[in-house]
């Protein structure tokens, strides 16, 4: 009997499920976004190992643009065909302003296990971080890019 996925769980002291799987998109177009459990474990790692030390740290809430995307999301907001997002690895941080993006950056850089740490941004003058982090923590590559346009 498979056990039902709770969107209200808490992965962390400080971050829930459905932070990482609401989406506008995916309820606009009447997508289904729930992870199955091994979508859970990935976000799990992830808050623990990257974003709750973060929210430690700063001492105030961070909002999740982004966090899992099922394929027909990924496609839908255009994301990468091999995005970590698509695993529950990765997560996009809403930032306020470039100096508190640099605050995230720097504490992930020099304090978190991480696979990729990009300080993103578009040509609509969006910015944000994306950070993921694989279970395997021996396996991330620590790809950190200080200014990377997504197109």
């Amino acid at each position: 009997m498979k056990r039902k996925i709770d969107l209200s769980m808490q992965l962390t002291q400080n971050f829930t499920l459905r932070e990482f799987v609401d989406s506008a998109t995916a309820q606009r177009l009447g997508i289904n976004n729930t992870p199955q459990w091994q979508h859970v474990v990935a976000l799990l790692n992830l808050c623990r190992n990257v974003l709750q030390p973060l929210r430690d740290h700063i001492g105030r809430p961070i909002d999740i643009n982004s966090g899992y995307r099922c394929e027909a999301l990924n496609e839908a907001v255009h994301g990468v065909g091999r995005s970590q997002h698509l695993l529950g690895e990765a997560a996009d941080l809403h930032i306020s302003n470039v100096a508190e993006g640099h605050l995230f950056y720097d504490f992930i850089l020099t304090h978190c296990p991480f696979d990729q740490l990009l300080f993103e941004y578009n040509r609509f003058g969006a910015v944000w971080i994306h950070v993921s982090c694989k279970q395997e923590i021996v396996k991330n590559r620590r790809m950190a890019l200080p200014n990377y346009h997504v197109k």
